[in-house]
Protein backbone atom coordinates (compact mmCIF):
# COMPACT_ATOMS: atom_id res chain seq x y z
CA UNK A 1 0.00 0.00 0.00
CA UNK A 2 1.15 3.44 -1.01
CA UNK A 3 -0.09 6.79 0.32
CA UNK A 4 -1.23 9.06 -2.17
CA UNK A 5 -1.45 13.11 -1.97
CA UNK A 6 -4.86 13.28 -0.55
CA UNK A 7 -3.61 11.44 2.71
CA UNK A 8 -5.24 8.33 2.03
CA UNK A 9 -3.84 4.40 1.25
CA UNK A 10 -5.02 2.70 -1.68
CA UNK A 11 -3.71 -0.69 -2.59
CA UNK A 12 -3.70 -1.62 -6.49
CA UNK A 13 -3.07 -4.77 -6.43
CA UNK A 14 -6.56 -5.13 -4.14
CA UNK A 15 -9.73 -3.97 -5.05
CA UNK A 16 -8.56 -2.30 -8.14
CA UNK A 17 -12.05 -0.72 -8.70
CA UNK A 18 -12.43 0.34 -5.39
CA UNK A 19 -8.70 2.05 -4.53
CA UNK A 20 -9.57 4.45 -7.51
CA UNK A 21 -12.02 7.04 -7.63
CA UNK A 22 -14.24 7.74 -10.30
CA UNK A 23 -13.68 11.11 -12.08
CA UNK A 24 -12.95 14.62 -10.94
CA UNK A 25 -14.33 15.96 -8.00
CA UNK A 26 -17.88 16.96 -8.36
CA UNK A 27 -17.99 20.80 -8.15
CA UNK A 28 -20.00 21.25 -5.22
CA UNK A 29 -19.52 19.33 -2.33
CA UNK A 30 -21.14 16.05 -2.07
CA UNK A 31 -22.80 13.82 0.79
CA UNK A 32 -20.27 11.17 2.02
CA UNK A 33 -20.19 8.23 4.16
CA UNK A 34 -17.42 7.96 6.81
CA UNK A 35 -16.89 4.38 8.23
CA UNK A 36 -14.35 4.51 11.63
CA UNK A 37 -12.35 1.79 12.21
CA UNK A 38 -15.19 -0.70 11.10
CA UNK A 39 -14.75 -4.52 12.53
CA UNK A 40 -17.17 -6.43 10.56
CA UNK A 41 -16.43 -7.12 6.98
CA UNK A 42 -19.71 -7.87 6.77
CA UNK A 43 -21.10 -4.76 7.70
CA UNK A 44 -18.53 -3.00 5.65
CA UNK A 45 -19.47 -4.43 2.42
CA UNK A 46 -23.33 -4.27 3.46
CA UNK A 47 -22.51 -0.05 3.63
CA UNK A 48 -20.45 -0.43 0.51
CA UNK A 49 -23.11 -1.47 -1.23
CA UNK A 50 -25.39 0.94 0.42
CA UNK A 51 -23.38 3.91 -0.57
CA UNK A 52 -22.53 2.78 -4.62
CA UNK A 53 -26.14 2.03 -5.20
CA UNK A 54 -26.86 5.48 -4.08
CA UNK A 55 -24.02 6.99 -5.38
CA UNK A 56 -22.56 7.91 -2.23
CA UNK A 57 -18.59 7.77 -1.51
CA UNK A 58 -17.10 6.37 1.34
CA UNK A 59 -14.55 7.08 3.24
CA UNK A 60 -13.06 4.05 5.45
CA UNK A 61 -10.68 5.05 8.39
CA UNK A 62 -8.32 2.51 9.15
CA UNK A 63 -7.07 0.09 11.17
CA UNK A 64 -9.93 -2.14 9.96
CA UNK A 65 -10.77 -5.07 12.74
CA UNK A 66 -10.31 -7.43 10.14
CA UNK A 67 -7.91 -8.08 7.07
CA UNK A 68 -9.18 -5.95 4.00
CA UNK A 69 -9.16 -8.34 1.42
CA UNK A 70 -11.78 -8.76 -2.13
CA UNK A 71 -12.97 -11.70 -0.81
CA UNK A 72 -14.14 -10.43 2.26
CA UNK A 73 -15.22 -7.04 0.61
CA UNK A 74 -17.02 -8.94 -2.93
CA UNK A 75 -18.76 -11.72 -0.61
CA UNK A 76 -20.70 -8.76 1.45
CA UNK A 77 -21.24 -6.39 -1.14
CA UNK A 78 -20.85 -8.33 -4.28
CA UNK A 79 -21.22 -7.09 -7.81
CA UNK A 80 -22.19 -3.83 -6.69
CA UNK A 81 -19.15 -2.71 -5.27
CA UNK A 82 -17.97 -2.10 -8.74
CA UNK A 83 -19.76 1.12 -8.62
CA UNK A 84 -18.29 2.17 -5.11
CA UNK A 85 -16.03 5.13 -4.39
CA UNK A 86 -14.16 4.68 -1.86
CA UNK A 87 -11.06 5.75 0.08
CA UNK A 88 -8.78 4.26 2.72
CA UNK A 89 -7.53 6.49 5.45
CA UNK A 90 -4.52 5.08 7.73
CA UNK A 91 -6.20 6.53 10.45
CA UNK A 92 -8.00 9.25 11.88
CA UNK A 93 -5.77 12.13 11.51
CA UNK A 94 -5.09 11.13 7.97
CA UNK A 95 -9.15 11.29 7.57
CA UNK A 96 -9.10 15.13 8.71
CA UNK A 97 -5.88 15.94 7.22
CA UNK A 98 -8.12 15.15 3.79
CA UNK A 99 -11.14 16.66 4.82
CA UNK A 100 -9.33 20.13 5.54
CA UNK A 101 -7.32 19.67 2.16
CA UNK A 102 -10.56 19.67 0.53
CA UNK A 103 -13.27 21.57 2.46
CA UNK A 104 -16.80 20.48 2.38
CA UNK A 105 -19.95 19.85 4.49
CA UNK A 106 -20.49 19.25 8.32
CA UNK A 107 -18.96 15.94 10.28
CA UNK A 108 -22.65 14.04 11.40
CA UNK A 109 -22.34 10.96 13.94
CA UNK A 110 -24.90 8.62 14.38
CA UNK A 111 -24.66 7.43 17.94
CA UNK A 112 -26.04 5.85 20.63
CA UNK A 113 -25.20 8.93 22.91
CA UNK A 114 -26.37 11.86 20.05
CA UNK A 115 -27.17 15.01 21.05
CA UNK A 116 -30.63 15.49 18.22
CA UNK A 117 -32.78 12.86 17.17
CA UNK A 118 -32.36 11.96 13.40
CA UNK A 119 -36.05 13.00 12.50
CA UNK A 120 -35.41 16.35 13.31
CA UNK A 121 -32.58 17.40 11.87
CA UNK A 122 -31.29 18.98 8.71
CA UNK A 123 -29.03 17.26 6.59
CA UNK A 124 -26.75 19.94 3.76
CA UNK A 125 -25.97 18.49 0.60
CA UNK A 126 -21.62 18.02 1.26
CA UNK A 127 -22.40 16.38 5.20
CA UNK A 128 -20.40 13.32 5.94
CA UNK A 129 -22.41 11.20 7.89
CA UNK A 130 -20.03 8.91 10.32
CA UNK A 131 -20.15 5.52 11.78
CA UNK A 132 -18.23 4.00 14.19
CA UNK A 133 -16.88 0.51 15.18
CA UNK A 134 -19.47 -2.25 15.57
CA UNK A 135 -17.74 -3.16 18.95
CA UNK A 136 -16.83 0.82 20.48
CA UNK A 137 -18.35 3.63 18.83
CA UNK A 138 -16.20 6.17 18.39
CA UNK A 139 -13.41 7.52 21.00
CA UNK A 140 -13.77 10.90 22.63
CA UNK A 141 -11.58 13.00 19.87
CA UNK A 142 -13.75 11.40 17.33
CA UNK A 143 -16.82 12.70 19.04
CA UNK A 144 -15.61 16.19 19.66
CA UNK A 145 -14.61 16.98 16.31
CA UNK A 146 -18.20 15.42 14.86
CA UNK A 147 -19.95 19.42 13.63
CA UNK A 148 -23.36 16.96 15.14
CA UNK A 149 -24.28 14.20 17.06
CA UNK A 150 -27.25 12.07 15.99
CA UNK A 151 -29.18 9.64 17.55
CA UNK A 152 -32.33 7.07 16.17
CA UNK A 153 -35.30 6.86 18.40
CA UNK A 154 -36.12 3.60 19.31
CA UNK A 155 -38.21 1.65 21.81
CA UNK A 156 -37.11 1.66 25.40
CA UNK A 157 -35.10 -1.45 26.06
CA UNK A 158 -33.24 -1.36 23.10
CA UNK A 159 -29.68 -0.89 22.81
CA UNK A 160 -28.60 0.32 19.73
CA UNK A 161 -29.36 -1.00 16.05
CA UNK A 162 -26.47 -2.65 14.04
CA UNK A 163 -24.82 -0.20 12.15
CA UNK A 164 -25.14 -0.62 8.43
CA UNK A 165 -29.06 -0.31 8.84
CA UNK A 166 -28.43 3.03 11.36
CA UNK A 167 -26.52 4.44 8.29
CA UNK A 168 -29.37 3.33 5.86
CA UNK A 169 -31.78 5.07 7.90
CA UNK A 170 -29.80 8.27 8.25
CA UNK A 171 -28.03 8.44 4.62
CA UNK A 172 -31.79 7.85 3.50
CA UNK A 173 -33.27 10.34 5.49
CA UNK A 174 -29.99 12.74 4.49
CA UNK A 175 -30.50 12.27 0.71
CA UNK A 176 -34.31 12.84 0.96
CA UNK A 177 -34.05 16.29 2.23
CA UNK A 178 -31.26 16.91 0.01
CA UNK A 179 -33.05 15.67 -3.42
CA UNK A 180 -30.13 13.71 -4.05
CA UNK A 181 -31.87 10.31 -4.54
CA UNK A 182 -29.74 9.37 -7.74
CA UNK A 183 -32.69 8.06 -9.75
CA UNK A 184 -36.72 8.58 -10.14
CA UNK A 185 -38.44 5.41 -9.16
CA UNK A 186 -40.59 4.02 -11.94
CA UNK A 187 -43.98 2.55 -11.46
Amino acid sequence: MRNDAEGYTRNPAALPSLATARGPLPAKPAMRLALFEPDIPQNTGAMLRLAACLGVGVDVIEPCGFAWSDARMRRAGLDYLDLAELRRHASWEAFRAARAAAPGGRLVLLTTAGAEDLPGFAFAPGDTLLVGRESAGVPAMVRAAADATLRIPMRPGARSLNVALAAALALGEALRQTGAFPGKATT
